[in-house]
């Protein structure tokens, strides 16, 4: 029977059919960081039971330290230190791998895990993270669990799970210039809703996938849970190859030809079946920022606050209607031209050295407006250290932006640094739930070079523009 390529993945790392539609799987990798990892652990230990192959377990700080330049355990989150702390101590009693503050390969879980060759095609990888499912850009069957989850696969190698149906989301076309990965989920989450994945592992594919860069497919991926899938994934090609190629955990000499021959391997059937398809033309696609408090709540930069009053469903209305209170805006507002406070490029889904790069091209020779305070966190130490040595912080520090150490920082609020009441931020990350990024603060999602554009005009801004001159 021809096999879809979560079919493939699905089947070869299957234990057991449990019955029911649940299967015990087989886990490659397992991440942790130091948010929950530190409670997985110390249950673990507490329960006497070992990690189980601890090579293939890591660990990473950067959901709670500082990002600030000098930092140490100390942090602004209450309690953090000793989720720090106690996360090291952990780490180092189990004896798995740990990228601690000051180590070279520290950074945000899911930049990190494909940087350094862990996730890798046709692997299981699960951490306690929502956005697990990032590393599908690498052909890899990765998605989120919680800390008793986390526990199981500590200990066990295997996990249950009940398997989600299948959906294929077709692009079609090619993205314009100015047009990014983000702007192509977005878009897909603004039509169907982010609860139009739910109950699926969504397979992203078409001439628009194929021709995105690794780092964009990691993109597309991350943001599969704000889609309401399992996870999503994008088939491994030659591209994906060449990325992964020499990297610290990738497979060496005749396991790295072998490898290959296998990854090589890993795609859908021409007759395989999904339970449902989506077809999307990307070549109609400009840049896409949200208005709302949902991924969902979103459109095209130039286009405009919608009216709740047109929405037939009463639920979706009233959640329009308290979207709009929350963000203080009116039906019928533009977009472009919304004044901003603040504008920030970071977050697992967009804080990547190309993504860096397309955010400078916005930025060189121009600065940030008055009154915006501008922040640009690299996703990890090593993307810091490669972009300072392509100038790149240069070109971010002249434009008035912060250049911050690795780490989550302020894509998430909980309870440290964070954006002012009220205040209207533009950003690269993937969620703009109400206080998100701060108590009562009005986040807008769009791509780091819209970020960068809006910094620089004082308002939501089309980055095309700017990236022609």
């Amino acid at each position: 029977m021809p096999s879809t390529l979560i079919d493939k993945l699905w089947d070869a790392h299957t234990v057991a059919d449990l019955g029911d539609g649940t299967t015990l799987l087989y886990i490659d990798r397992v991440f942790l960081h130091e948010r929950t990892g530190s409670v997985a652990l110390q249950e673990l230990a507490a329960a006497g039971r070992a990690v189980r192959n601890p090579e293939q377990v890591f660990c990473t700080m950067d959901h709670i330290v500082d990002t600030l330049p000098g930092r140490g355990d100390q942090t602004r989150m209450p309690g953090g230190t000793e989720f720090i702390t106690a996360t090291r101590h952990a780490a180092r009693a189990a004896g798995i791998n740990l990228f601690d503050l000051g180590d070279p390969r520290q950074g945000i879980v899911h930049v990190v895990s494909p940087e350094q060759g862990i996730a890798l095609p046709g692997v299981t990888l699960v951490c306690p993270d929502s956005h697990t499912c990032t590393l599908g850009g690498l052909g890899a069957l990765a998605w989120g669990i919680g800390s008793t989850e986390g526990e199981h696969a500590l200990a066990t190698k295997t996990l249950v799970v009940r398997k989600p149906k299948l959906m294929r989301v077709w692009f079609d076309g090619h993205v314009a210039p100015g047009v990014y990965a983000k702007d192509l989920v977005l878009h897909l989450i603004q039509h169907y809703g982010a609860s139009g994945g739910s109950g699926y592992a969504v397979e992203f594919a078409g001439p628009a996938i194929s021709a995105l860069g690794v780092e964009a497919r990691l993109t597309l991926c991350n943001m599969a849970v704000e889609f309401g899938a399992f996870t999503g994934i994008i088939a491994p090609d030659e591209a994906t190859i060449d990325y992964v190629r020499g990297r610290t955990y990738a497979p060496k000499g005749a396991d790295w030809d072998r490898a290959v021959a296998h990854w090589r391997t890993l795609k859908t059937d021409a007759d395989a079946v999904f339970d449902r398809e989506i077809r999307v033309d990307a070549s109609a696609l400009g840049p896409q920022v949200t208005w709302g408090t949902s991924p969902q709540h979103g459109s095209a930069v130039d286009g405009q606050v919608p009216n709740p009053a047109a929405e037939a469903d009463a639920n979706r209305r009233q959640a329009m209607e308290r979207a709009l209170a929350y963000m203080g805006l009116a039906p019928g507002t533009p977009l472009a031209g919304l004044p901003i406070n603040a504008a920030f490029i970071g977050s697992c889904t967009n804080s990547r050295l190309s993504d860096l790069r397309e955010a400078a091209r916005v930025l060189r020779g121009r600065r940030v407006a008055p009154g915006v305070k501008a922040i640009c966190v690299p996703g990890s130490t090593p993307v810091k250290l490669a972009a300072e040595a392509e100038g790149l912080d240069q070109v971010f520090r002249d434009a008035g932006f912060e250049w911050r150490e690795s780490g989550c920082s302020m894509c998430f609020f909980a309870g440290g640094e964070s954006f002012g009441h009220e205040e209207r931020v533009v950003t690269s990350t993937n969620r703009n739930f109400e206080n998100r990024q701060g108590p009562r603060t009005r986040s807008h999602l769009a791509s780091p070079a819209t970020v960068a554009a809006s910094a620089i005009a004082g308002r939501i801004s089309d980055p095309r523009p700017l990236l022609r001159d």
